[in-house]
C-alpha cells in the first residue's frame, strides 16, 4: 500500500523554513525553488516580558496522598520517591527548565510525559546510589572519563551563555522581513483526501496468487458499479483495507505519477479505475480537495522565531570562538601528531 506515495522526489526548501513547515504526512515535500535566505537585521534588544504564572492546586489522589506533607531537608516538597531516592518539586522544575523549547512544549501538550520523566529521574537516582555504594566512580578510568565529561559540559554551558541572542530578538520588523523572504518555502501544496481499496498482488507472485487477486478485483469492481455502492463498506470488506480505506490527506507532490494521473481527473466522490502497481491493485476514491496555500505568519511565528534564534546563536558561537582563537593562536606540533598517528596504526 505504501507504493501509493512517491518518496524519491528530492526536497528543495529554504534551510531556514525547513524546520518550521510541520504538515500532515505527505505534505512535507516542497518542490518550488527556495528563495534567497535573508540574514536577520541587527536586533533591537527589548526587555524580556514578565510571565505571569499561577500554579493550580494539585488534586490529591490515593497515589499522592503520602506526599502531601513530605519535604526535603531544604524544605522543598517531595513529588516522587523510590527507596531512599527523592525528587523534589524544585529539582523537577529545574530539570524541566533546562530542557529545550520543543521538549517543554511536548510536556505541556501531554502531561503524562511528566510522569515518565520523573520515573526516569528516579531510575537514575537508584543507579547512582548503587554505583556510589560500590565506589565504581572512583576507578581511575571512570574518574578520567568523568573529568572529560565535566570539562565538555562546562564548555558547552559556557558557550551557550555567551552566544544567547538578546531576549527581544528577532524584532517584529525583522520577523516580517524574514517571513516575506521565505514565503515560497512555506507553500503547502494542493492536497487530496483519498480512500483506497487495495488488493495485494506483487508482480513476482505466482500465477495462482495473481489469478486469485484478479478474481477478487473483478468482484469488487462489480460491487462498485452497482447503484448506490458504498465505497467504505466495500473497502472494509476487503481483507487488505481498513477504516473504510481512508488514507487521509495526501499532498499532490507526494503522489506517484500513475496514481496522480487518475486522481487529477476525478470529481469529488469519484472513483478511479483499477491501477496496477508493483505491490498490487489500487482503486481510489477522491473524498475532498484542499487548494494550495501559503502558511501565514501567525501560523509559523513560534517555530520561525525559534529557528531564527537558533541560527543567530550558532553565528554568535562561531564568532566568539574565532575571536578567542585570534587572540590566542594555537600552535600545533605537526611532527608529533604525525608520529602519533603512525604509532596508532602499528
Amino acid at each position: 500500500m505504501n507504493f501509493l506515495i512517491r518518496t524519491s522526489q528530492p526536497v528543495r526548501i529554504a534551510a531556514m523554513a525547513a524546520a518550521i513547515v510541520c504538515l500532515p504526512i505527505g505534505a512535507l515535500a516542497q518542490t518550488a525553488p527556495a528563495p534567497q535566505r535573508m540574514a536577520p537585521p541587527p536586533a533591537k534588544q527589548k526587555p524580556a516580558p514578565q510571565a505571569a504564572a499561577s500554579e493550580a492546586p494539585a488534586v490529591q489522589t490515593p497515589a499522592t496522598q503520602g506526599f502531601a506533607s513530605v519535604k526535603t531537608s531544604g524544605g522543598n516538597d517531595v513529588v516522587a520517591r523510590v527507596g531512599n531516592a527523592n525528587i523534589s518539586a524544585e529539582e523537577l522544575r529545574a530539570y524541566v527548565g533546562a530542557l529545550g523549547a520543543q521538549d517543554q512544549a511536548a510536556l505541556a501538550k501531554d502531561p503524562a510525559l511528566l510522569s515518565q520523566t520523573v520515573r526516569m529521574l528516579l531510575a537514575n537516582r537508584l543507579v547512582l546510589q548503587e554505583l556510589t555504594a560500590k565506589k565504581w566512580d572512583q576507578q581511575p578510568n571512570v574518574a578520567a572519563q568523568l573529568d572529560r565529561v565535566r570539562e565538555n559540559a562546562l564548555v558547552e554551558i559556557y558557550l551557550q551563555s555567551v552566544s544567547a541572542p538578546p531576549a527581544g530578538f528577532p524584532s517584529e520588523e525583522d520577523l516580517q522581513k524574514i517571513y516575506d523572504a521565505n514565503r515560497g518555502a512555506l507553500l503547502v501544496p494542493r492536497q487530496f483526501q483519498l480512500a483506497q481499496i487495495f488488493i495485494a498482488s506483487p508482480k513476482d507472485a505466482d500465477k495462482a496468487t495473481e489469478d486469485k487477486a484478479k478474481k477478487n478485483l473483478d468482484e469488487i469492481l462489480g460491487k462498485l458499479k452497482a447503484p448506490g455502492a458504498d465505497f467504505a463498506a466495500i473497502a472494509r470488506a476487503a481483507s487488505e483495507s481498513k477504516d473504510g480505506g481512508d488514507l487521509g490527506w495526501v499532498a499532490e507532490n507526494q503522489i506517484r505519477p500513475e496514481i496522480k494521473a487518475q486522481v487529477m481527473g476525478l470529481a469529488k466522490n469519484g472513483v478511479s479505475e483499477a491501477i496496477r502497481l508493483d505491490d498490487g491493485w489500487h482503486i481510489l476514491k477522491l473524498l475532498d480537495t484542499k487548494a494550495a496555500y501559503t502558511r501565514t505568519l501567525p501560523e509559523v511565528r513560534e517555530q520561525l522565531v525559534q529557528q531564527i534564534r537558533t541560527e543567530r546563536a550558532t553565528m554568535m558561537r562561531r564568532a566568539y570562538l574565532a575571536e578567542l582563537l585570534k587572540r590566542h593562536p594555537p600552535i600545533l606540533n605537526e611532527l608529533a601528531l604525525s608520529n602519533l598517528l603512525d604509532s596508532s596504526r602499528k
